[in-house]
């Protein structure tokens, strides 16, 4: 069993700010991004990324449109020192991009990190140092104005470094490491004297980068935290204000947005949100909310798939099927309800409107992901999940009664065989039931006459296949399928039309021409079964009526009588 909260652990204390302003505030504009996969999320894997996979995913991310990529911690690892030189050497970068590189705060590792770098037309150049008290007393026992002293020495060694180097231009980004367990006042007492020794200007901005390296507590302390030091630090004006959220509760993205409302200018983060623990912000859902509120992110994502097979290429690890967006099965609805939903509010759907669809709250095309995948049928699903599968994939659209009728006849399959039913797999029941079915009749061809009796009447002249022999059926009516149906009456068929319907198929997801596609809905007092839809599809709607007829006789269970059935090679004349 847990421990009780109390005994072993401590709540993280609110934030004193009274008047705090986030609460009442949305996203009306973008952050600035920063693509971190190449840096934490690579500190992350089982296997770090080789060369080629490095470069693949600083092109990736350049694709997607980060124009501030951190490519690595060249002084902890040849690997990143040798990649972050291809950059550099063979012009990879981008002019509109800016590379960034990390290291911590000491002489011989931002001397390390300098030459990684040098030729690069614009550098990031990120340093940190831990704040923390729990870093402070234990890890380092170092006391808070030796801090300072350590972030300050760094800030003026890279100074130092970047003026021997003019032809790039340097920017400096500061984390005061653990900032999220780091006194307020303390956190703003290192990043003023970090901005005080660089002389930040309004031109010469600092990144000053509040990571939640771990976190300890809810979005909104966080959101709190932001918005303190939003308010209170000294030359705000000369700050580029950055958010570094990592996921160990679970609530990076939610941190980044309201961190967002709190004052923030930029977000650090990753693609999928790989990274250490837990992992980092997920750049791709966090993106992706804004753009759902109509937000324009200023990132790619409309062809989702190929940046998730690149990142799953490169990391080596899976993203979740039921990753918000980009997973395999985030579009994709079981549920009979929750189909039946999706299926009239596609239906409903203004074209030129705003999107608003049940359960949707993206349209996946604006992601490249098609709508095949949208629905799909296993043993919980219902009507309108068959019948948008049917209508989109094979240009059927089934009238509610027949809906009902054949979402029975899936359920029994998937109840009898388990497992998911694909559009061709429900396609070929549908036929199966409807459209295939010759037992214990067999429409073979007709002929329309005129009735010679009745000038305004019609006669047919219908073949079938009953009872192991060839029959030529004589009927006659008002209209080709009354006709039809007294046609059958020879055969002991007797039924009678309770509803008709015809509809273009409007062709289909896989081809083909539009054909007609009847749909008859018909009762028999001969039998106990309920009402029956029959289905006929051809070029003609009179031989799809017809065929439909025969499909409902089929679906009745009725059986063909010898009596008064006359033969295709006996001459018989309609009376």
């Amino acid at each position: 069993m847990l421990s009780q909260p109390a005994t072993k652990y401590q709540a993280f204390p609110a934030i004193h700010l009274p008047d705090r302003q986030w609460p009442g505030r949305t996203i009306t504009a973008p952050p600035i991004w920063m693509s971190t996969d190449l840096r934490d999320g690579n500190q992350s894997l089982f296997e770090p990324m080789n060369l080629e996979r490095k470069m693949r995913m600083f092109r990736t991310a350049c694709a997607v449109g980060f124009k501030e990529i951190e490519v690595g911690f060249p002084s902890a690892s040849q690997t990143d020192f040798d990649f972050v030189r291809a950059l550099v050497d063979q012009g990879h970068v981008p002019p509109d991009v800016t590379i960034e590189v990390l290291t911590q705060a000491r002489e011989h590792l931002i001397r390390r990190t300098f030459e990684s770098v040098v030729g690069a037309r614009r550098v990031i150049m990120h340093v940190y140092n831990a704040t923390a008290p729990l870093f402070r007393d234990v890890v380092f026992n170092m006391s808070k104005p030796e801090v300072v002293q350590m972030a300050v020495d760094a800030v003026t060694l890279i100074q130092q470094l970047a003026k021997a180097h003019p032809e790039t231009e340097w920017v400096l980004q500061y984390s005061p490491e653990l900032f999220t367990s780091t006194e307020l006042e303390f956190a703003k007492e290192v990043c003023d004297a970090v901005t005080a020794v660089w002389g930040a200007t309004p031109t010469n901005k600092v990144i000053l980068n509040l990571p939640a390296t771990v976190e300890v507590a809810t979005p909104n302390i966080y959101a709190d935290q932001v918005e303190w030091m939003h308010r209170n630090l000294a030359r705000r004006d000369s700050i580029v204000l950055s958010l570094h959220p990592h996921n160990d509760r679970g609530t990076a993205v939610a941190a980044a947005e309201l961190g967002i409302m709190a004052g923030a200018d930029r977000v650090e983060g990753c693609l999928f949100g790989n990274g250490e623990r837990t992992g980092n912000l997920d750049i791709v859902t966090l993106a992706l909310n804004l753009y759902t509120q109509g937000v324009n992110p200023g990132l790619d994502f409309s062809d989702i798939n190929a940046v998730a097979r690149t990142v799953e290429h490169c990391n080596q690890l899976p993203i979740h099927p039921r990753h918000p967006y980009v997973g395999d099965l985030v579009f994709t609805a079981f549920s009979g309800s929750h189909q039946d939903a999706i299926k009239k509010g596609f239906s409903a759907l203004d074209k030129n409107g705003l999107w608003n669809v049940p359960y949707l709250p993206i349209d996946p095309a604006d992601l490249g992901r098609t709508y095949d995948s949208i629905i799909r049928v296993n043993s919980q699903s219902g009507k309108g999940g068959v019948a948008y599968l049917l209508e989109a994939e094979f240009g059927v659209v089934m009238p509610r009664r027949l809906q009902v009728e054949f979402s029975g006849e899936v359920q029994s399959y998937t109840d009898q065989h388990g497992g998911e039913m694909s559009a061709q797999d429900i396609w070929a029941l549908f036929s199966s039931t409807y459209l295939d079915s010759v037992v214990p009749l067999r429409y073979v061809g007709y002929q329309l006459i005129d009735h010679p009796h009745d000038a305004t009447g019609q006669g047919i002249r219908l073949t079938v296949d009953a009872a192991g022999a060839r029959h030529t059926l004589h009927g006659a009516g008002n209209g080709p399928i009354d006709a039809a149906v007294h046609a059958l009456q020879t055969l002991g068929l007797d039924v009678q039309v309770r509803s008709f319907e015809e509809r273009s198929t409007k062709g289909s997801a896989h081809g083909g021409d539009a054909q007609a596609c009847a749909f008859m809905e018909l009762s028999a007092q001969a039998t106990d079964f309920p009402d029956r839809f029959g289905v006929g599809l051809d070029h003609n709607i009179v031989t799809a009526s017809i065929k439909a007829l025969v499909s409902g006789v089929n679906r009745l269970g009725l059986v063909p009588q010898g009596a008064g059935v006359a033969k295709a090679s006996e001459k018989a004349a309609l009376v």
